[in-house]
């Protein structure tokens, strides 16, 4: 089947971007894909992270507002460099907020209140859900033997870890009785 002329120019422009890699193009399309997905869900928990940040109301009402602006400052941070990953694999990453809700698998929050301790919760949640799904690109990585990628997981693992944490540890009620 013959290409368009579109298609062809198409091609050509994405030539111009297609950084050069040894792990093959199966593993560019594996790892790039799946890393964008990432990109897509951490900018969507650092939109929820700080959308509680500015609506968190009640009595600790200054550290939580503080805690969710830490986090989603330490969120933030991981998008530059999940987007390069990307390119220096020779992929292209994310061009809009369309593309980023496209690919987005976490749930936004759009409700005009919401109860400080189930923002915790539901913080706390997405966080654990990242978890899995960062543990789950690790594990691709492997297969592919993409040590650059699942390093770099590695450090976020354990950032979303902490924050899991810490709002797992702000949520429980004083006066706790261990188990």
């Amino acid at each position: 089947m013959a290409k368009t002329a579109k298609e062809t120019l198409r091609s050509k422009e994405h030539a111009r971007l297609n950084t050069p890699t040894d792990l093959g193009e199966i593993a560019r399309e594996d790892i790039t894909g799946a890393v964008n997905a990432l990109l897509a869900d951490t900018f969507g928990l650092y939109m929820k992270t700080k959308n509680f940040h500015w609506h968190v109301s009640g009595p600790h009402f200054r550290d939580y507002h503080l805690l969710f602006d830490e986090q989603a400052e330490e969120i933030l941070g991981m998008t530059d460099s999940l987007a390069e990953r990307v390119r220096k694999l020779g992929g292209s990453t994310l061009r809009s907020i369309g593309h980023i809700s496209r690919l987005q698998r976490s749930s936004d929050n759009d409700a005009e209140y919401v109860d400080p301790q189930d923002m915790l919760a539901e913080l706390r949640e997405d966080n654990q859900a990242m978890i899995a799904r960062m543990r789950e690109v690790h594990d691709l990585c492997d297969e592919h033997e993409d040590v650059g990628t699942a390093s770099l997981l590695e450090d976020f693992i354990d950032q979303a870890e902490k924050r899991t944490w810490f709002l797992f540890e702000t949520s429980r009620s004083t006066g706790m009785t261990r188990h």
